[in-house]
């Protein structure tokens, strides 16, 4: 008779796959089950790119956590892909204006400084001289970490469900979670679209913004919101290519834009915007890039990187967010439905924790204390919270 896996991971994401190897290697038998491919084309955990960074303004906790997950993606480099897929090309965080007590950039940076970091102040002189391709008296302040950067995340993706597979999670894929199966207010399970039961001791939900299509009840804490990415293709890639440009957040708590250097195997430039977005419903709404964003796009490239306002636009995508109101992530145990565990509410920062999401993770199917289990508990979330996520733009969408 066919064992019964211990845990079910529903979602092939970086929240699920990091779950399942940390369960697998705490002895578990876990099943991860995703309609795929990987990385699913219309997940978040997929692109050419994402940023890592330790940076999150006055929320240490985050900052501490970044830390661990730099040292991680440094250690995945060389123990599981084979190749560099983090690339630590640094970070640049420019302002239009002097950095000020209480903004983004300059809390981050004395944070930085008193956690034992070296970041490098820069002047606009300075910045203009160094990286040519920014517009010379665009940015009036800002800083260079070098202990950041970003991975390419569809390829990291691919990357752990090979390492999964190789361990010996087994993957369930073919037909998309319809709903759990609960048995006298114990969730034992989930049923496919194609009515196949899969049964399990625990289950775990990291759906993404799928997550309240299968838990009604967080459909008031869990929001869907799309956020435009534009991959360009410039004349000359050399010239963005790191290091001549590093990743590069200009200015993103006041406009949302941030980028990347020239991607090593393709050469384009992405660009993207990490703000308010717009609502997408996950299952039903095609993943378009409205219009209106395109000459936002350019007047931004014209005013911060000139030599890319006219270059081609050669994809773009709708990155998929999973919202809290809080903007903290969820990753908690069912208060009323026994054996399930939620991991959701990315709100646009999860990726770049892959490598210590799975411990938390795990921690929480198990019961185990961690100190990061009170900040993304099962929570009542008071009307008119407003996000804490400090790099993320809020004015009009």
């Amino acid at each position: 008779m066919e064992r019964l896996p211990d845990v079910i991971v529903v979602g092939a994401g970086i929240f699920g796959l990091a779950a399942a190897l940390e369960l697998h290697a705490g002895g578990r038998a876990v099943t991860v089950v995703d309609d795929g491919p990987l990385p699913r084309p219309l997940g978040a955990s997929t692109d050419i790119s994402k940023v890592v960074r330790i940076e999150y303004g006055r929320d240490e906790e985050y900052m501490a956590l970044a830390e661990r997950a730099r040292d991680g993606w440094l250690r995945w480099n060389a123990e599981w892909f084979g190749e560099p897929l983090y690339h630590e090309v640094g970070l640049l965080l420019v302002s239009g204006a002097p950095m000020v007590p209480g903004d983004y950039l300059h809390d981050s940076y004395y944070r930085l400084l008193a956690r034992g970091h070296r970041p490098e102040r820069l002047s606009s002189a300075d910045i203009a001289a160094r990286w040519p391709a920014i517009r010379a008296g665009a940015c009036a302040d800002g800083y260079l970490n070098p202990e950041a950067g970003y991975v390419e995340s569809g390829r990291v993706i691919e990357a752990l469900g090979r390492e999964a597979g190789r361990a010996g999670v087994a993957f369930h894929g073919g037909a998309p979670v319809r709903e759990l199966v609960e048995r006298s207010g114990r969730v034992t399970g989930v049923r496919l679209g194609d009515g196949t039961v899969l049964g399990a001791g625990e289950t775990v939900l990291a759906t993404g913004a799928w997550t309240p299509g299968l838990v009604p009840e967080l459909a008031a804490v869990m929001r869907s919101v799309g956020q435009p990415v534009f991959h360009l293709a410039p004349a000359d890639p050399a010239a963005y290519a790191a290091p001549r440009l590093p990743v590069v957040s200009a200015d993103s708590a006041r406009t949302g834009w941030y980028g990347f250097p020239a991607h090593p195997r393709t050469g384009v430039v992405k660009i993207a915007n990490h703000g308010p977005g717009w609502p997408v419903d996950p299952v039903r709404d095609p993943r378009v890039v409205p219009e209106a964003y395109v000459p936002r796009l350019r007047a931004f490239l014209a005013d911060t990187l000139p030599g890319l306002a006219d270059a081609p636009i050669v994809y773009t995508r709708c990155c998929l967010y999973c919202d809290t109101p809080d903007e903290h992530f969820w990753i908690a145990r069912h208060p009323g439905r026994a054996h399930l565990t939620v991991a959701a509410g990315d709100s646009g920062h999860g990726f770049k924790f892959g490598p210590v999401l799975g411990a938390v993770i795990a921690d929480a199917v198990d019961g185990r204390a961690n100190a990061y289990l009170d900040k993304f508990r099962w929570r009542e979330i008071p009307t008119g919270t407003v996000g804490q996520e400090g790099s993320r733009y809020r004015g009009a969408g």
